[in-house]
């Protein structure tokens, strides 16, 4: 036997649960440290690599030291369980990487992206000057905005939110910004993989993170530069820090005396037992004599107290509104198949216990940083608003939730120390995002005004109800809630499914043109309605089908098993607040789910307008659909069938979960589009004259490549004003820039989109002829295959104009 000092000390070994808890929060901490990096750099004008390197690597230490420092047991997981998740991870970033897209020519929001890196990756600040010293001066004809671009306070200004690029400009820096979509994708499915294993158990991880990352949208928005990936990270790490705040309320230091890590369910005690978070107002079910312990029926498992349940852990305070019960659950059964992880395990059988087991109650105290992982929650939910202005939206269920703790402190419950914290990193992360907003994204915000807006109100709005109600707390705990509310709300769950799932046969979506930009999407829409043989009217909008968009990409099963899940969570949070850890979770899910479904505010288009489905919908169904079938099992289990009849029922959903996804998504899965954009980009670069100022005289040329030219050919560009409806410039005004151009030194060039349109200027030649693949757009059915695109650049070398 070797001696005891070679011998690996297994008590200092993380477990496979650490290490998945652990990887899938370094994602978010990750994005969050870069974002809070390089934000001031990039107001300061200095978005450097160096300098954000340099700033960043602290940063990012810092939020891991503060996420990760003490992690409890959050997760119970098998090493095969870990190393599945892990592994689904790494095959999702190498499969997008091989298919990835090369949207660079700027047609749609990926291009706008890509455009936008390009830019502060090479120049490190914004707005984007116009360079009219390059053209003579000043002239009425010159336009310097296009698609994607504003012209705003004398500079153009890029659409959208300075999230997304900052990281993706990480990637242009290694060399490969059109891989960093593919390597923030695999984050995510190691992200969602985490969430499902806090809620669902270690076991389900696996099943969730396979399903979430062979969903088409998913494929979709991780092969190209979107804003919906990283968005998808910040709001899944901060549901996992979250969650992980709540279970160091209840459980100590994973070491007791004699270091050995304490594992939330573990199997070796004899009574499964979980913590009950009662909120303000409910009778705790470990308070003999309340109504919940009175109501208890046959079926319920015990009740137990906290001393009860582990004499030696309990540190809860006693009396009137002490929260600490513990109440029969199911984390880890007698059979050995529970999987109640961190207080998520395995579905009970409707106990007013709740889900997930944890071994052991107490209140971990400030030593275990539980107030700092849950400022970093906040935090994180809100820098999602710097990433996506719908962010604001995803994240108003965190201020209810906060709020509600605050409310819960006010009875001396151990959760409510969570309160202010979630509330204050919330209000950094959010402030941060406007403050970008303002800066970089005030033309963005002004042109979707008629969204933001009502947003705000509605933001509005639950800031009042959630102060109001916090201050109210002590009075509306007085309320008696009516008795059958638990079921009332379970059955609303079914039906607003049920609605969503009848609401083509009884309303048809439709918007007038108000704005250019709604004539222009109208005419899209019937262009794309001819394309698909429908019939035309370019007001329909196709939201009364949103339900079935989900539909395609995750199946039948999914959304019914989701739907089950909802219903008994609901069910429980409002018996006894059994399942607390699923409250905030449930409500941004759902939250999020129904307005993204009432209004998805895109252009409906496939596989377009999936892309609204990606940051919460998506994932946020499975994780919920993968319990829900964990509670099914366990159902099955309760009436008394034999483990074999569990594994099939556990098989058979994990088929059901997984093929409707895959075959909805193998007609596009392996074909990338618009591929060939970046050799033919480079090579248009490299015609051009290095000490050129272009001029593009012609409409759609001047929308694509504007931008194109100015950020990725390095040479100052701008768009020949055109009369009236008029494809492109008048001559007169395009041989008067050109005469501007030599009086300032440079060499005149023009771009059109053919060579009638460019042969009157001089000698002339062909720069672009891509042929490549691009999105289908399928309005009714689900995308299964690409169209043809072909784009042409023609460019003439003008000669002194007569």
């Amino acid at each position: 036997m070797a001696p005891s000092w070679l011998r690996p000390d297994e008590t200092r070994r993380p477990s496979a649960g650490r290490v998945l808890a652990t990887a899938s929060l370094l994602p978010a901490l990750a994005v969050a440290g870069w974002l809070l990096a390089g934000l001031p750099l990039l107001m300061a004008g200095a978005f450097r690599p160096v300098f954000t390197v340099v700033l960043a690597l602290p940063v990012i230490a810092l939020l891991c030291w503060a996420g990760l420092r003490r992690l409890p047991e959050a997760v119970e997981a098998t090493g095969r369980q870990t190393a599945g998740v892990l592994a689904i991870a790494v095959g999702s970033g190498v499969f997008n990487a091989i298919f990835h897209s090369e949207q660079l020519i700027v047609r749609r929001d990926p291009a706008t992206y890509a455009q936008y890196t390009a830019w502060i990756a090479e120049h490190g600040s914004l707005p984007i000057p116009y360079q009219e010293q390059a053209f003579g001066g000043p002239d009425p004809a010159l336009v310097f905005d296009s698609v994607g671009f504003f012209d705003f306070g004398g500079a153009v200004v890029p659409q959208f939110m300075p999230g997304p690029p900052m990281l993706f400009s990480a990637a242009d820096w290694l060399g490969g910004m059109l891989l960093g979509p593919p390597v923030l994708g695999a984050l995510a499915v190691l992200t969602v993989g985490g969430v499902a294993a806090r809620l669902a158990g270690g076991r389900w991880a696996p099943v969730a993170a396979l399903a979430f990352a062979v969903s088409l949208p998913i494929l979709y928005t991780s092969r190209t530069t979107f804003s919906e990936i990283p968005s998808l990270i910040l709001l899944f790490g901060g549901l996992s820090l979250a969650h992980d705040a709540l279970t160091r309320i209840w459980t100590p230091h994973p070491a007791d005396t004699t270091g050995r890590p304490r594992v939330l369910g573990a199997r070796a005690t004899t009574r499964r037992t979980t913590a009950t978070h009662v909120l303000p107002g409910q009778d705790d079910p470990a308070v003999p004599g309340s109504a919940s312990a009175a109501s208890a029926t046959p079926g319920d498992a015990k009740t137990l107290t906290s001393e009860e349940a582990a004499p030696e852990l309990s540190t809860a305070a006693h009396g009137p509104g002490t929260a600490g019960a513990v109440a029969g659950g199911e984390g880890a059964d007698a059979a050995g198949t529970g999987t109640g992880a961190g207080g998520a395990g395995s579905a009970s059988d409707g106990s007013p216990a709740g889900v997930g087991a944890r071994a052991g109650g107490g209140v971990a105290g400030p030593e275990g940083g539980v107030r700092w992982v849950a400022g970093l929650a906040g935090l994180v939910f809100g820098l999602a608003t710097l990433v996506r202005i719908d962010g604001l939206r995803d994240v108003l269920p965190v201020l209810a939730f906060a709020g509600l703790l605050v409310a819960m402190s006010r009875f001396r419950r151990p959760v409510g120390v969570l309160g202010l914290p979630l509330l204050g990193g919330l209000t950094v992360g959010v402030g941060l995002g406007f403050l970008a907003a303002y800066t970089f994204a005030r033309p963005y915000l002004a042109y979707l005004s008629r969204s933001v807006v009502p947003l705000l109100l509605i933001c509005g709005v639950v800031l009042v109800l959630t102060l109001v109600g916090t201050a109210a707390a002590p009075r509306l705990a007085r309320i008696r809630l009516p008795r059958r509310l638990p079921e009332i709300g379970a059955a609303l769950v079914a039906l607003v499914m049920v609605g969503f799932a009848v609401r083509p046969w009884v309303q048809t979506v439709h918007r007038e043109p108000v704005s250019r930009d709604d004539v222009r999407t109208a005419r899209f829409i019937e262009e794309t309605q001819k394309a698909n043989g429908l019939p035309v009217d370019g007001t329909r909008l196709y939201f009364d089908e949103s339900l079935y968009w989900v539909i395609w990409y995750v199946g039948v099963p999914v959304v019914v098993l989701a739907t089950v899940a909802a219903a008994v969570l609901v069910r429980r949070l409002l018996r006894n607040a059994a399942a607390f850890e699923w409250l905030l979770p449930l409500a941004v899910i759902g939250w999020t789910t129904v307005t993204t479904l009432l209004r998805p505010e895109i252009t409906p288009d496939q596989p377009w307008a999936a892309r609204r489905l990606v940051p919460v919908v998506i994932p946020g169904l499975i994780v919920l659909a993968v319990w829900g079938l964990d509670w099914v099992r366990d159902k099955t289990r309760r009436l008394g069938y034999g483990s074999r009849v569990q594994a099939w029922t556990a098989g058979v959903g994990t088929v059901l979960i997984l093929v409707p996804p895959v075959i909805t998504s193998i007609g596009t899965a392996f074909t990338p589009i618009e591929r060939g954009e970046r050799a033919a980009v480079e090579a248009m670069c490299r015609a051009i004259p290095r000490d050129a100022s272009v001029l593009i005289i012609e409409r759609v040329t001047a929308d694509r490549f504007t931008q194109v030219v100015r950020g990725m050919c390095g040479v100052p560009a701008a768009d020949v004003r055109r009369e009236g409806s008029s494809d492109t410039a008048r001559r007169e005004d395009v041989d008067r820039l050109i005469a501007g151009v030599e009086r300032a030194g440079r060499t005149p060039v023009i771009l059109a989109a053919s060579a009638d349109q460019v042969r009157f200027y001089g000698p002339f030649e062909q720069v672009m002829a891509l042929a490549t693949r691009q999105d289908e757009r399928s309005l009714t059915e689900p995308p299964n295959g690409t169209w043809s695109l072909r784009i042409n650049v023609w460019m003439s070398h003008p000669k002194n104009p007569i």
